[in-house]
């Protein structure tokens, strides 16, 4: 996909499970190679994440994820992933990765 500078981007990213708590998290690989971790949206939550320029819209119903960024600039070139994960691990998981220093 081509845009511009400064323009928002969407990507989608479809997905299936029978689960009722899934969490779906994006992580861009840039030219460099190292998987970079974006944004987390959890089944439970009332909300769309938002992570900087970073927002997600789930769409349960169609069993789908977008991932929006908003201004895109140079960096932001890169190969996409969206992952699932399954389970009732999520907060757990949630709190490790956002505090990766602590006990």
């Amino acid at each position: 996909m081509w845009v511009q500078e400064k323009e928002d981007v969407s990507l989608l990213c479809s997905y299936d499970t029978s689960d009722a708590r899934y969490s779906l998290l994006w992580y861009k690989q840039p030219s460099s190679g190292e998987m970079v971790f974006l944004i987390c949206q959890n089944s439970y939550s009332q909300q769309n994440a938002t992570e900087g320029c970073y927002s997600v819209n789930l769409q349960k119903a169609s069993k789908s994820i977008q991932l929006v960024i908003s201004a895109s600039q140079l960096g932001d070139s890169a190969v996409y992933f969206c992952a699932l994960r399954e389970g009732t691990v999520g907060g757990l998981w949630g709190e490790v990765h956002k505090n990766p220093g602590s006990a």
